[in-house]
């Protein structure tokens, strides 16, 4: 399988690039779509090359040979979970830690700003302007320049909303392909990975 992006060095910087273009063709926009498009969005070729897994054992790079087949079929089990733990749910785990860092900076003071004493230079000159709303109707209206930290977070809406739906799309694929009697919610599953993974950890 085309293996997703490692977890990038996370600075403030990092997250505030995706404002420069509100979001577009940034570093941490390009490191979701890229690490998406890896795993969730070829979600069923990565499923069927588990159908000819290698005979060591499964090798996440064996993902890599696709092939078009049923999407009604199922998978063996000891496969699929193989995938989620060594593949999908790592994948999904880096997008989170990406996203909470994020929003962290966005709720942080943020003394760096480059456009802050731009900005309360446009306020006070707002304070000192004197309005008379009956010769302009529209004096009044003032549209502050907005913080960096309130453009990322509104950003990290964006990709929440979407990382969401991409997940759900995601695993009723998975559920339909390894069975029903998986988690029935996402959220779950990855929960429960997450406690296996730290109770792993402790042990060592």
């Amino acid at each position: 399988m085309s293996q997703p992006p490692a977890l990038p060095h996370l600075t403030p910087q990092f997250c505030f690039s995706t404002t420069t273009l509100r979001g577009m063709d940034s570093p941490t926009t390009d490191f979701l779509r890229l690490s998406r498009s890896s795993i969730d969005d070829t979600i069923t070729q990565n499923l069927n090359a588990l159908e000819t897994p290698a005979r060591a054992g499964f090798d996440p790079t064996s993902t890599s040979r696709l092939g078009p087949r049923p999407l009604s079929h199922q998978i063996d089990a000891a496969a699929c979970k193989t995938f989620q733990d060594k593949v999908l749910f790592p994948s999904w785990q880096v997008r989170s830690d990406v996203l909470s860092y994020c929003s962290l900076v966005a709720t942080s003071p943020d003394p760096d700003d480059p456009e802050r004493a731009l900005r309360e230079a446009e306020n006070e000159k707002n304070r000192e302007r004197v309005v008379d709303e009956r010769l302009d109707p529209y004096s009044a209206r003032f549209f502050p320049r907005e913080a960096r930290t309130e453009q990322l977070a509104f950003i990290l809406r964006q990709e929440m909303g979407i990382e969401n739906i991409v997940r759900s799309r995601t695993w009723d694929i998975v559920r339909r392909r390894c069975g029903q009697s998986t988690y029935e919610a996402w959220e779950q599953a990855l929960a429960d990975w997450r406690r296996s993974r730290e109770a792993s950890e402790g042990n060592r």
